[in-house]
């Protein structure tokens, strides 16, 4: 798609506090603003026209919990309008680099050196995409105020105050030439909350009904968007969706992941077993705010309660079949809990093209379930257009962490800058 090209401009209002140099300085750096237009970026106050925050496009990049791939946009988020996608891209996660991000979510030698290429590689990974937006897109790096990037979570421990998230914001904004917004947890984690999920004020703003509606996103880890007219968006994780699906699809197929659920539809749903996993784990019985991640959720989890298993030593698809029954039980129980009043619930993720998921979801909620398609918003675009609105969020100044969702002492101005 071709689209017109913006004049190079940021937000009409200074940059938030905590991402700004000392006062004597331009608000966006010290570089002139003639420098600054060169290397990309917008410019400061005092050298740009008058502008809204929706007249200039951001980039928003995620690569999610299934570590499977990274998605990117490039969008104009005019003010209460939809979201205006300019070009989109979904990039693989190369082997090597999986293979590394899933070593790093649990304890090993060398942590520090392996996570820190691992970052480096991820960022080139992002400018890959951001090239790629752009050709699509005919723009180029001046022209886009900022590109708002998560990095990849490998430990994720808000009741030990901290989470963390691996990227290379200084790189990334070196090898694109434009503004970096990243570490969008850690504030919020500072002021006492879970840090997660950060998308429920997005989907707020896009997803918004006048009636009672849940946006349930499948990554590796399943987190849910309560909507209720009049009242603030909740949300919270629900606990494991793709994370078992994929890894033991991989362990006994040597594939990443059951395409539609077919594997699964072989077998049968062990209820023993499923029962077993539930009341096995204390924290699917935790009210929100919670979040969680590969820190609890991995195959070390679920080995250890299979070996515990008192029942006859299940087949492979079986094992599918119910690890697909517990993302679906394990999210319906959290709506019924938390909105019982919920009249349909759309999906966005990798896990809303899971057919058999689902069918499984339907079934679990007793509710329509559909993908975000149906709403106009295509479900991989989700996560990479949140990230984008959080970028935009901060360069005007708007507090994105919601203490109803995470639990925070209040609302918070998420992310940091890295100038281009």
């Amino acid at each position: 798609m071709t689209a017109s090209r913006p004049t190079p401009l940021a937000s009409g209002k200074p940059a938030p506090a905590q991402g700004r140099p000392k006062a004597e300085q331009p608000p966006w750096g010290a570089a002139s603003p003639q420098q600054r237009a060169q290397r990309g970026g917008p410019l400061p106050a005092q050298g740009r026209p008058k502008a809204e925050p929706g007249d200039f496009p951001f980039i928003g990049l995620m690569s999610g919990t299934s570590v499977d791939g990274v998605d990117g946009v490039l969008v104009r988020l005019p003010d209460g309008q939809p979201p205006q996608v300019l070009a989109s891209v979904s990039l693989p996660m190369p082997a090597a680099l999986r293979a590394d991000l899933l070593a790093l979510n649990v304890p090993g030698d060398d942590e520090l050196a392996r996570a820190a290429l691992a970052a480096n590689e991820l960022a080139r990974l992002y400018a890959r995409a951001v090239a790629d937006l752009l050709a699509q897109s005919g723009l180029q790096a001046q022209d886009i105020a900022a590109l708002g990037a998560h990095g990849q979570t490998v430990r994720h421990r808000p009741d030990s105050g901290y989470t963390l998230q691996l990227n290379a914001p200084a790189l990334l904004a070196e090898l694109t030439g434009i503004n970096v917004i990243a570490d969008f947890r850690s504030r919020d984690v500072a002021a006492g909350g879970q840090g997660a999920p950060l998308v429920p004020p997005f989907h707020a703003a896009i997803f918004g009904a006048p009636q009672g509606r849940a946006v349930l996103n499948l990554g590796g880890i399943a987190n849910v968007t309560l909507l209720t007219p009049g009242q603030p968006p909740r949300g919270f994780d629900t606990g494991p969706a793709n994370v078992f699906l994929d890894a033991w699809c991989q362990r006994h197929l040597g594939q990443a992941y059951d395409k539609d659920g077919r594997w699964a539809a072989s077998g049968q749903v062990l209820a023993p077993l499923l029962e077993q996993l539930i009341a096995s784990e204390p924290w699917f019985a935790l009210p929100p705010p919670k979040s969680t991640g590969r820190d609890l959720f991995n195959m070390r989890w679920l080995d250890d309660r299979l070996a515990a298993y008192d029942g006859p030593a299940p087949a492979p698809q079986d094992v599918q079949a119910t690890l697909q029954r517990l993302t679906a039980r394990t999210i319906a129980n959290a709506i019924d809990a938390a909105a019982a009043d919920t009249r349909e619930v759309y999906v966005c993720g990798g896990g809303a093209y899971n057919t058999g998921l689902m069918r499984e979801l339907a079934y679990c909620l007793q509710r329509p379930v559909q993908a975000t398609d149906a709403l106009g918003v295509p479900a991989q675009q989700v996560e990479a257009l949140a990230f984008a609105w959080l970028a935009q969020a901060f360069l005007t100044g708007t507090p994105a962490g919601v203490p109803a969702v995470t639990g925070a002492r209040g609302p918070r101005i998420l992310g940091a800058l890295y100038p281009a």
